[in-house]
């Protein structure tokens, strides 16, 4: 879907056209689906991003034929009750342009996966596929901190960091689909490996895992510094986790805040690389490791302004907090699947 702007896609129109096939559908309603690597998190969606009724299951394994059957069962229960315009999908992992294709997901067996056809064989409703970080991103432009933005940048912090970009009213996903990868710019070569390959990426330094490890290295290294962190998880240095940080972080323990401090300056180094090649005009910041709020972001806000090229004699993009928490993904995954079967039809 959507790069091709000669095609009716979702996301690829005008945005005044955008809005105008809105208006025409707002009393749809759509059901998003979020994957995740534990859990399957669903939701009646309607066209205002209302979430009207909620059900979970627990991810099934690496098998696709039970991941498509939890969707089915999700679907037929939530759907009682209401007349249920669509279907989206949202997983990590890259699908093909027109969203038909799971390429690769890296929670599921699902490589080149014809996952569309299969969903819309068994449930008989128009279905989307995208991924998690351009769903969550495309409900927070509609929905969330970023309405009203013509040119959005999304970033998803949590095991690793995800991307999303919203410019003029479409969801951009570059020539191949797999734009938003901001997570592996590398930003400190020769740096720590990553699961990607490369040494270095951004998500190294300014993710959950990153503040994890950090702390799991102070405390390894009999810090005085670290005693608290070791209290938190009785004296178990593997069990030291960002979330462990970011509690601790948020009741005052200085070295915990000192370490999101760290993981918040690389974060606004990262925000600054983005804007001088993609210059938008807000960031949102979501995923996980934001329930730190401003102990993560206020760093961020600095080191982007002290990085930011040309500082001083151009305008600065907006670095905000995400607004819609954890279920961004499955309002957006059913908003974008509302979309695109309103357009289609």
């Amino acid at each position: 879907m959507w790069r091709h702007r000669t095609t009716r896609r979702p996301g690829a129109e005008p945005a005044g056209r955008f809005r105008e096939h809105l208006r025409l559908g707002r009393k749809g309603l759509a059901i998003g689906i979020d994957i995740g690597g534990t859990k399957v998190a669903a939701g009646v969606v309607d066209a205002e991003g209302r979430i009207l009724k909620e059900a979970r299951r627990s991810t099934p394994g690496n098998d696709p034929r039970a991941v498509e059957q939890v969707i089915v069962e999700l679907v037929e229960e939530l759907g009682q009750g209401h007349r249920i315009w669509s279907v989206g999908i949202g997983a990590a992992g890259w699908m093909d342009l027109d969203g038909a294709t799971v390429l690769f997901s890296p929670h599921l067996a699902w490589r080149n996966e014809p996952l569309r056809e299969n969903l819309q064989r068994l449930l008989r409703r128009p279905v989307l596929l995208t991924n998690d970080a351009d769903a969550a991103g495309w409900a927070e432009w509609r929905f969330g901190a970023g309405r009203g933005e013509d040119r959005l940048v999304c970033i998803t912090l949590g095991t690793g960091i995800g991307g999303a970009m919203v410019m003029d009213g479409r969801l951009e996903r570059g020539r191949f689909g797999v734009a938003g990868e901001f997570g592996h710019q590398i930003i400190q070569p020769g740096g720590h490996r990553c699961e990607c390959g490369n040494r270095g990426c951004w998500e190294q330094y300014a993710s959950g895992n990153a503040l994890g490890r950090e702390a799991r290295e102070l405390a390894a290294a009999n810090s005085p510094m670290a005693q608290e962190l070791l209290k938190a998880v009785g004296g178990r240095v593997g069990d030291i986790t960002g979330v462990t940080v970011t509690e601790l972080a948020k009741a005052g323990d200085p070295t915990a805040r000192e370490l999101l401090e760290d993981v918040g300056e690389w974060l606004g180094l990262g925000l600054a690389n983005l804007a001088a090649a993609l210059d938008p005009g807000t960031f949102v910041i979501g995923g996980g490791l934001c329930d730190a709020g401003e102990l993560l972001v206020g760093p961020a806000r600095t080191a982007f302004a002290r990085n930011l090229t040309g500082r001083g004699f151009r305008p600065a993009a907006r670095i905000e907090l995400a607004a819609l928490g954890p279920n961004a993904g499955l309002i957006g995954a059913a908003d974008l699947s509302r979309v695109s079967s309103r357009m289609r039809s």
